[in-house]
């Protein structure tokens, strides 16, 4: 359980670090009190640590806070949707991406086989067929230098050199894929997808095998939240124009087809996995991220949607709240 806080350049206390203590107590309060509660279903069997409940929070200033298994690793799954779809639009553009991907909610589970009829495509990139595009999207002279890039960038976002593929996940994955691998050769004999599959499909797994922790998945969502920069390390992981794409479509596609009563209830733009991890970016303002791999109906963290919810009405995150009542401003 720790906070860390950044000093000015003088060496007196960070503004904030008063805030952030404030913050954590409120946090370590709402652990306990959601750790207490159900944590619904685990997808993963063989997860040991079904039990497992970390929430960490980076404010675009750089100031941290994180309370219970922070350090607690797992795969990306499904987040990692959120930044196959920003190198797409910085190897593609704004158009030709959107030329080959919606950004239209579909209604339908994470795997559905629909398609946006009209248009021709995926109804957006937080799904599984429209992910399977963005990864073709990716840029590279062949799967390896694709995946590496992909790796590369979310280094960037979380400031963790070290961040990779879990191989023994990838293996498991793709072992299991085979509905993701029906739906590309579907998309391709429709002309929806291009090139080889099995690449494509690689590379889609690739990223979602990336393990990561709490506090490294909130430094992610606070890069998008401060513009693409890091916040801790200064680094651009993506350019600022495409901010604004990647987080609008977190926001009304972002949690599988729970999206509408997420929008409603917790108002803030973020990405669940299906192995309980959950991102969210805060404008201007901050990055959240929760773990715990229990999953509700929708195939969302349980606990993570619970405390989402108790944050952004207590904090005032909900993006039409009333701005009086708004914290980490």
């Amino acid at each position: 359980m720790t906070v860390a806080t950044t000093a000015t350049p003088d060496g007196s206390a960070h503004p904030l670090a008063e805030q952030a203590e404030v913050v954590r107590a409120r946090l370590q309060e709402l652990h306990r009190r959601h750790l207490a509660r159900p944590a619904g279903v685990v997808s993963r069997p063989g997860h040991d640590r079904r039990d497992a409940f970390g929430l960490s929070g980076v404010h675009v200033s750089g100031v941290r806070v994180a309370v219970g298994d922070s350090d607690e690793r797992f795969p990306l799954q499904s987040i990692s949707k959120v930044f196959t779809y920003a190198l797409a639009l910085e190897d593609n553009g704004r158009a030709g991406t959107q030329a080959r991907i919606g950004v239209e909610p579909s209604g339908d589970p994470y795997n559905s086989i629909t398609f946006d009829e009209v248009r021709h495509r995926p109804h957006n990139p937080m799904i599984n067929s429209g992910a399977l595009v963005a990864a073709a999207l990716v840029g590279g002279r062949h799967r390896a230098e694709r995946v590496a890039r992909l790796v590369d960038r979310l280094r960037a976002f979380a400031g963790s050199p070290s961040l990779d593929v879990d191989r023994t996940i990838l293996a498991e994955q793709l072992r299991s894929t085979d509905r993701n691998l029906g739906l590309a050769y579907l998309m391709r004999s429709m002309g929806m997808l291009t090139g080889d599959v099995e690449d494509t499909l690689e590379v889609y797994l690739s990223a979602c095998s990336v393990t990561v922790t709490t506090d490294e998945l909130a430094l992610m969502g606070a890069t998008l939240a401060n513009g693409g920069v890091n916040p801790v390390t200064g680094e651009r992981a993506m350019p600022a124009g495409y901010v604004r794409d990647v987080i609008s479509v977190m926001l009304t596609c972002g949690m599988y087809d729970g999206a509408g009563q997420w929008f409603h209830d917790v108002g803030i733009p973020a990405k669940s996995g299906v192995s309980g991890g959950i991102v969210a970016a805060i404008p201007g303002r901050i990055g959240i991220a929760v773990f715990s791999p229990g999953l509700d109906a929708h195939g969302n963290s349980a606990r993570g949607v619970a405390i989402c919810r108790d944050l952004s009405d207590h904090f005032g995150l909900h993006v039409f709240g009333s701005p009086e009542h708004r914290a980490f401003s």
